[in-house]
């Protein structure tokens, strides 16, 4: 379940995929820094593909071994008593409890919530900030809510119609990383109400089996086990194959990560947080930049639209990589930051934004295609030199997933600017719905541990850094970093007039 797509997927005991399909969902953009969804689509979404997927490849319900979820993280679906819920979810694009997260900073200290959530400098985005805006500005929802969940809990429940949260779902609200509870304490200290928190399960957890209703609605037989799975980074770690201890992995998808697995729980900083591992005895270091992929999106809706809309236009994708691969490394010293909704790592930061900097009269449109992907990879290189530096995990290969990995332009300026090997994996784009499936497989017994997955997924490509590009890199590099120094000051000012003033609208609508 991703932020607009959800996609069914058949994986088989080797890690192959025999079978995918697709259906897309909306954001609903209420308000200024919102975004929503309705459940209901993504439990629509889940009908359409699975019973879409199932007749397209032949296979037959009966040799269906599973049901699992790898879903979109930090979302809020609240529940009633009754197992409905109660609004749309505010899902994790949603920046609307700036306000609450600076209040708890203010209010309790940044020793305090640091030790309490796994190191995080809290932003409009967390998951408790979101819980007290609800309190604090829908009463009456937080009132009836039995229980919150997220995307997979919620699918849980559709599937099995048992209430839960799996642990690194569950990682981003607060709990003890060792202990596998949740931080009760820390609910009561904020003001919150502990009650409403979901039992707890490990991602390989049988969390019920297939119910009547869910099974006649999804083309499967009643009965089948329905394994957690785990949220998306977590699936995506396993599904890259770095499940050993200190191995890492980028995700270059809508967003991107940088993610390791290790036995450790550092202390998160610089934008980096630790949340539970998919594996049950693992924690996860993951630093987040908020778009990856997005920013390309953008550039095709707004600069290559003629070509979106040219019928012997195939892949808009594709033509962009063609354009790209005829342009110099560094883009004629122009330089894109890409942070169109703030950003989580490098930096943790709400309020700066994207841009072209150095641009002139000089440049074409396609120097500007190429600098979003240096960009990107600039900001890739800033999060590993943090991992490295300060966590002491050095990634001198990179293992890289998402749909972004299928570029291969991309994955060579991704390797000349951090200048490490990077390694593509087997049907990149799916990493996720096939990590989620090995981990049901270890869950079942299929597989002795998590360490035994790393030789089931296979490398595809490698791409190695090409000394010639060195210089031009770390020049821009340099002056990427210098580029967010001298311009927060400038989107603190702007962003917060510009929050003051849509909350001044609002009110006046009201």
């Amino acid at each position: 379940m991703g932020t607009s797509t959800t996609k069914a997927v058949l994986v088989d005991l080797e890690g192959q995929v025999h079978g995918k399909c697709s259906e897309d969902y909306t954001v609903c953009y209420p308000k200024a820094d919102w975004a929503e969804q309705d459940p209901e689509d993504w439990w629509n979404a889940v009908k359409t593909t699975t019973r879409n997927l199932m007749q397209m490849t032949g296979v037959s319900p009966n040799d269906v071994l599973c049901l699992t979820f790898s879903g979109q993280m930090l979302g809020i679906v609240p529940m009633d008593s009754g197992g409905k819920h109660l609004r749309p979810a505010i899902i994790w694009l949603d920046n609307r409890a700036c306000r609450q997260a600076e209040s708890m900073m203010r209010k309790f200290g940044h020793a305090r919530i640091f030790s309490l959530l796994a190191g995080a400098t809290l932003c409009g985005k967390d998951c408790v900030p979101k819980l007290l805006w609800l309190k604090s500005e829908e009463p009456d929802i937080y009132g009836k809510m039995k229980y919150f969940l997220d995307v997979n809990g919620y699918l849980i429940y559709r599937t099995t119609g048992n209430i839960a949260m799996e642990l690194s779902g569950a990682s981003v609200f607060g709990i003890n990383l060792k202990k596998k509870t949740w931080l009760k304490r820390m609910f009561r200290y904020v003001g919150l109400d502990p009650e409403k928190t979901p039992p707890l399960v490990r991602s390989t957890d049988q969390v019920g089996v297939l119910s009547g209703e869910a099974s006649s609605e999804l083309g499967l037989l009643q009965g089948t086990p329905v394994v957690a799975g785990a949220g998306d980074a977590a699936c995506a770690a396993v599904g890259s194959g770095a499940v050993c201890e200190g191995d890492g992995h980028v995700y270059l998808g809508t967003s991107g990560w940088v993610g390791v697995v290790t036995e450790r729980t550092p202390r998160g900083k610089y934008g980096a947080a630790t949340i539970h591992s998919a594996d049950p005895d693992k924690a996860f270091l993951i630093a987040e930049t908020e778009t990856a992929g997005a920013c390309l999106q953008w550039m095709g809706d707004e600069l290559y639209r003629a070509e979106k809309m040219d019928p012997q236009v195939s892949n808009i994708y594709t033509l962009m990589d063609e354009k790209v691969s005829q342009v110099p490394p560094g883009s004629g010293y122009l330089i894109f930051t890409p942070w169109m909704y703030g950003e989580r790592a490098p930096i943790a930061d709400c309020n700066i934004r994207s841009g072209f900097l150095n641009l002139s009269a000089d440049h074409t449109r396609e120097n500007m295609l190429r600098a979003v992907y240096e960009g990107i990879a600039y900001n890739i290189r800033w999060i590993i030199e943090i991992v490295d530096r300060h966590f002491k995990f050095p990634l001198p290969t990179l293992r890289v997933i998402g749909g972004v990995a299928r570029s291969e332009p991309w994955m060579q300026i991704l390797s000349d600017v951090t200048c490490r090997r990077v390694e593509t994996v087997r049907d990149p784009q799916e990493a996720g719905a096939v990590g989620a499936a090995l981990i049901a497989a270890t869950g079942m017994g299929i597989y002795p541990s998590f360490e035994a997955l790393k030789d089931i997924v296979k490398v595809d490509r490698v791409f190695e850094p090409q000394e010639e590009n060195r210089r031009v890199y770390n020049l821009l590099f340099n002056s990427y970093q210098q580029a967010y120094k001298s311009l927060r000051g400038f989107y603190k000012r702007l962003n917060e007039q510009r929050f003051e003033e849509a909350s001044t609208f609002r009110e006046v609508s009201k």
